[in-house]
């Protein structure tokens, strides 16, 4: 978390420190009971409970302008310096979720002590941060304040998102990912065939990996920025890329019906590291169900025609179905390492991927095996007919060497 003084010197506000009025609201919602003796002994333990931490962790600062009770609901008032409002929510933010993520816990902890009552709640928090440039309405100024932070605090985990939030705009103004390259080797030939660009958070602070990444990006309505950024970092650092093989690049289905999704934009890039479109492997991830085969498959036909092939992820797993096999008739499928794991004891999962394989050959569809990491799979998909396979065992995601 970054000090208050830096916020100060990045805008050359070191003196005046009444320049903005912040708030942290807390609001403890239960879940559990709702007699009103019950009722009663909880708000008198919550407005205790707040209040003795609010006071132990604020109180000394002399930012600190003290506590309002409104009903339950308590609000933290703090004079902050001059300042840019955004970095100052940030800020306040920061140190608000670092101290109410723990009281909530230790709330709940204190309530169940009794193990005959169990109790169930919820802390909803939320901050603002007002400019007050006239003291004389100085009052307005906190009801304002003060209304912003329970807006900003509805729903429970208000702080985490918009932390997340600020955490997911600053890595796409700023570029902050990292593609790294597995390779996918050519079964009958030994050879690397191409290799599947992977997307890795330079902080780990908010998306502990990718998947958490894009699930938040798919709620936040930015999915369509974060596969762009990725597929350029993708390209950017693909140079080596010799140019008989494959750049296999991970794309969500319902991102091809979005009309920002270009392949000319893919295609400059390219360019630029004299590569074309035939070196490059769309591979169609499916998050949720495709709900319009139509504009997909008319999509893909287009992408088609510039030298694009096509691949599907995951199948044997999540929803990459039988469907979208039929009906947007891949270039390869990717089988899911749920079948492919110690596939030379399980006699199911043979029949499995035997059957994908008929179905491959007669739609002239290529078949990777995922996720090998045993000796024992790699014989078995081999000798099964498999085409080419991906794992730890034939090379770890990494970042290509210049």
């Amino acid at each position: 978390m970054r000090h208050l003084r830096v916020i100060q010197q990045q805008n050359g506000t070191e003196s005046d420190s009444s320049g903005n009025l912040g708030v942290i609201y807390l609001s403890w919602h239960l879940q559990t009971a709702n007699l009103t003796d019950i009722d009663a002994l909880y708000r008198e333990r919550w407005r205790s409970f707040a209040e003795r931490e609010a006071e132990n962790v604020f109180k000394s600062s002399i930012l600190f302008e003290g506590l309002q009770w409104m009903n339950d609901d308590l609000f933290i008032h703090m004079r902050l310096p001059n300042g840019r409002q955004e970095l100052l929510e940030g800020w306040l933010l920061e140190l608000a979720y670092k101290h109410t993520a723990e009281w909530e816990q230790q709330f709940i902890a204190e309530l169940n002590v009794d193990e005959d009552c169990r109790w169930e709640g919820k802390l909803h928090a939320g901050v603002s941060v007002v400019e007050a440039n006239n003291v004389l309405d100085n009052g307005l100024f906190w009801y304002e304040s003060m209304k912003k932070a329970i807006l900003h605090g509805q729903s429970a985990g208000a702080m985490e998102r918009s932390l997340k939030r600020r955490a997911i705009d600053r890595l796409l103004g700023q570029r902050l990912i990292n593609p790294v390259y597995q390779p996918i080797v050519s079964l009958e030939q030994g050879k690397v065939f191409g290799y599947e660009a992977l997307t890795r958070t330079m902080d780990r602070t908010w998306f502990t990996g990718p998947m958490e990444l894009f699930l938040f990006a798919e709620q936040e309505g930015l999915t369509y920025a974060l596969d762009r950024l990725a597929r350029e970092k993708a390209i950017d650092g693909c140079m080596p890329l010799k140019q008989e093989q494959k750049l296999f690049i991970n794309v969500m289905a319902q991102i091809m019906e979005d009309p920002g999704f270009s392949p000319g934009q893919t295609l400059s890039l390219l360019e630029q590291h004299r590569l074309s479109p035939h070196n490059v492997v769309f591979e169609i991830t499916e998050r949720s169900s495709i709900a319009d085969f139509g504009s997909v498959k008319r999509a893909l036909e287009h992408y088609r025609s510039q030298g694009y092939q096509i691949a599907i992820d995951d199948v044997g797993a999540g929803y990459s179905s039988l469907q979208s096999i039929v009906e947007l008739r891949p270039d390869y499928l990717k089988v899911d390492r749920s079948i492919i794991q110690n596939i030379h004891l399980d006699e199911m999962k043979e029949h499995i991927l035997f059957t994908l394989i008929q179905l491959a050959a007669k739609m002239g569809i290529s078949i990777i095996a995922e996720g090998i990491e045993l000796e024992e799979e790699l014989a078995k998909v081999r000798d099964m007919g498999v085409h080419y396979a991906q794992g730890y065992l034939l090379g770890r995601p990494a970042e290509f060497s210049l």
